[in-house]
């Protein structure tokens, strides 16, 4: 059953993973035919340095989430998208309390494994301050009872 873009944000927006649900992921939009998601975070202090910029590993974890659901989307059915590798290129800080738009967008979908880039950019002044380039491994997921998925 193919879902509609509409269905899958829905979807996507009540069915998160743990780590989306620490971070505050909020799916704002996604287009299946183009391969495409963009969310919204805002920077926690727990996600800060002494200085009050967000320190880089949770710049990854939200970059490689938007990877993610952009391949998922492009898929247009219910995968498991573990990443292979990726590259982080850091171009601005991002403030303690500032929201972050990050957008995705699958490159290529191939049968093992596919290509996804992301950008960050601050939402107030959209300045890019972050990009990702990453290799993930589509696989189906099998519904089993150790699934770690909640809905916040």
């Amino acid at each position: 059953m193919t879902l509609s873009d509409a269905e899958l944000l829905a979807r996507m927006s009540r069915h998160v993973p743990p780590t989306a649900v620490l971070l505050g992921m909020e799916m704002l939009a996604l287009d299946s035919t183009a391969g495409t998601t963009r969310m919204r975070f805002v920077v926690k202090p727990e996600f800060c340095n002494p200085m009050g910029n967000m320190q880089g590993g949770f710049f990854a974890a939200m970059l490689d989430d938007a990877c993610a659901t952009a391949i998922i989307a492009r898929a247009g059915r219910r995968i498991a998208v573990p990443t292979l590798e990726f590259k982080v290129s850091f171009l601005g800080p991002a403030r303690l309390g500032a929201a972050v738009i990050v957008e995705g967008r699958c490159v290529k979908l191939g049968r093992s494994i596919a290509f996804a880039e992301a950008d960050m950019t601050d939402e107030e002044s959209g300045r890019l301050l972050a990009r990702m380039s990453a290799t993930c491994m589509p696989q189906p997921i099998l519904e089993r009872p150790d699934l770690v998925e909640r809905t916040p």
